[in-house]
């Protein structure tokens, strides 16, 4: 393999207004080369991941199941109707004492091993480890009728508790693992090898040959003179100093490094870098040693053992992540039903044209998605843009005008308050959008991307809302609003995402940098 002499550098962000907008987040430190800080977050594995979605959702179904025999066991005490039967209820003695319980029914489903990624049951064992678990915690109920002055809750309920417990803890646990098996898998994933050796050609043969592969082969890369297998010389797509203008071309979702560790270290590690510089997750291969008698053990990988090098934090939190995405997005569409009733009547009122402006945008790993609107601009709109580019208010590859001729009367108003976004609660739902995340970009703003660093942004699912939205919109430039991003994905988390939520609904309130 030729040896390369060149070695692309990081990039290199404006910092000077950049460090306020991230400050509330704080996790951005200004570096004295200007390069990228990467924050101390500890990885974790899959199954620690999965572990604390169990936690939460263990704990939320104890809730619950509290509550449920609560209002069903005293359904004849409610004569005036339910606010009136639960008013006296909901006292400071009282929550303190449902945080307690929910608190000690967590600690005791973790000493019984349930949260240990580590442990390995089979479902009999997890079955009875629950079992144990629930019979345990339900003693915590004595609670309320020992602390409590309230006699609605007695000791006759303990039972009831310890089923609906039971059966909502062995209901969910299998729920959640699907879930987190599905946040983290893809359909179909698209790779592409570096390597044209025996190596390659394995990898090749057990991932993207087999008839039941869930791989896609996008090519090979490789620096060699001479190709020895004929599949893989067909397949080549271009040298190893390509890789990184061909990750920029090709939809990649993972590059598979299938190199000689001794021989092409050097190469390997050149790799590894771009895929992170570009954001693409690079794999390379485990056997890195010939044993003759230990039996290498290899956890959570396809055919071929490998070592995962993700540029974005990838555990069982994203199940999460969903389904508050889901149980979000649903619930808006319900509440604000009303409100979608009377922006389509004026939108179709107002101007000729349908209610929704339906536009292609980049998701996850540069798939492609229909993003709805409510309609702002006139009919034809993508067209007058090109008439319009000469009066481009913004810096690099987006399109921005603080008086666009094409908007609407009615646009102007569904804007600068974001009802017009409100539409993409069916991308949430769909699975194309998040409701925190980077904002999806449209793919004439993508193909202007000069930068390999820039396509960093799409190895997360892009959001309704996110820290460029809530940190001034459109009154902050190309390099901050790119720079904001990639420190979201630098430094995600679901508390990240939880202040952004909160942070969204004043900053529409006051309409800042709306156009």
């Amino acid at each position: 393999m030729a040896e390369c002499t060149t070695r692309s550098t990081a990039p290199v962000v404006a910092e000077s207004t950049v460090a306020g907008a991230l400050g509330a987040f704080g996790s951005y430190e200004p570096s004295t080369s200007t390069h990228w800080v990467r924050p101390p977050v500890l990885p974790r594995s899959h199954a620690e991941g999965v572990a604390e979605v169990h936690r939460v959702v263990d704990a939320v179904v104890a809730l619950l199941a509290l509550i449920g025999v609560f209002l069903v066991a005293n359904a004849s005490h409610m004569p005036h109707g339910l606010r009136a039967f639960l008013r006296p209820r909901v006292s400071p003695h009282n929550v303190l004492l449902l945080s307690i319980f929910v608190f000690l029914w967590s600690q005791v489903f973790s000493l019984a091993g349930l949260y240990d990624p580590r442990r390995r049951r089979t479902r009999l064992g997890e079955l009875l480890a629950v079992a144990a678990a629930c019979s345990v915690g339900s003693v915590l109920v004595v609670l309320f009728p020992i602390f409590s002055d309230d006699g609605a809750f007695g000791f006759r309920l303990v039972p009831f508790v310890w089923l609906a417990t039971m059966v909502g803890a062995v209901a969910t646990r299998p729920v959640v693992r699907r879930a987190a098996r599905a946040s983290r898998a893809r359909a179909v994933r698209r790779v592409l090898i570096v390597g044209s050796g025996p190596r390659a050609f394995k990898v090749y043969q057990e991932l993207c040959a087999a008839p039941d592969s869930a791989c896609e082969l996008v090519g090979f890369v490789d620096s060699a003179d001479h190709i020895m297998y004929d599949e893989i010389g067909q397949r080549t797509l271009g040298r190893l100093e390509e890789l990184e203008e061909l990750l920029m071309r090709h939809v990649v979702d993972e590059v598979l490094v299938a190199l000689p560790i001794r021989s092409c270290y050097s190469e390997i590690q050149r790799a590894i870098e771009t895929c992170e510089r570009v954001g693409v997750r690079a794999k390379y291969l485990a056997d890195v040693f010939q044993c003759s008698l230990a039996r290498p053990r290899y956890d959570d990988v396809d055919r071929v053992p490998v070592v995962t090098m993700d540029v974005a934090l990838d555990d069982g939190r994203f199940a999460l992540k969903r389904v508050i995405d889901i149980l979000g997005a649903a619930v808006a569409l319900v509440l604000l039903s009303p409100l979608f009733l009377v922006t389509m009547i004026a939108v179709r009122a107002t101007s000729p044209g349908p209610v929704f402006f339906v536009q292609e945008r980049y998701g996850l790993r540069r798939r492609r998605f229909k993003m709805l609107k409510f309609r702002t601009m006139v009919q034809d709109a993508e067209g007058l843009q090109l008439q319009l580019e000469v009066q481009n208010e913004a810096a690099g590859p987006v399109f921005k005008m603080r008086n666009d001729p094409r908007t609407t009367p009615i646009g102007r108003f569904l804007r600068r308050s974001s009802i017009d976004e409100l539409p993409q609660l069916i991308n949430v739902l769909q699975g194309h959008m998040s409701l925190v995340g980077p904002r999806p970009l449209p793919p004439r703003d993508v193909s202007r991307f000069s930068e390999p660093w820039l396509m960093r942004r799409f190895s997360v699912t892009p959001g309704m809302t996110g820290a460029w939205q809530v940190s001034g919109r459109s009154q902050l430039g190309f390099d901050d609003w790119i720079a904001l991003d990639l420190q979201y994905i630098d430094s995600w988390s679901l508390a990240l995402d939880f202040k952004i939520l909160a942070r969204t609904i004043p900053a529409v309130l006051k309409g800042t940098g709306a156009r």
